[in-house]
């Protein structure tokens, strides 16, 4: 989850780069592994927030369900 990684990529260079890049993407697609959920916290100077997320349905890449929240944080 945190990668990549400085530490992890001076090591082995030429081995851990194909993996790294196919594994830190945005969004994963490989077989038996991938993105199912995308979120996005925005948060505005007034304390606004807005909650974004985007579910994948029954493992189809083609079915996503997205929802959001809106709220204020108290001060």
């Amino acid at each position: 989850s945190q990668l990549p990684d400085p530490a992890i990529e001076d090591q082995g260079k030429e081995y851990i780069r194909p993996i790294l890049n196919k594994y830190a993407a945005v969004c994963v697609r490989c077989p038996g592994y991938g993105t199912r959920t995308n979120t996005v916290v925005l948060i505005d100077s007034q304390g606004q927030v807005t909650f974004t997320e985007r579910n994948m349905i029954d493992a189809d890449v083609n079915q996503w369900k997205t929802s959001t929240y809106e709220f204020k944080l108290h001060s």
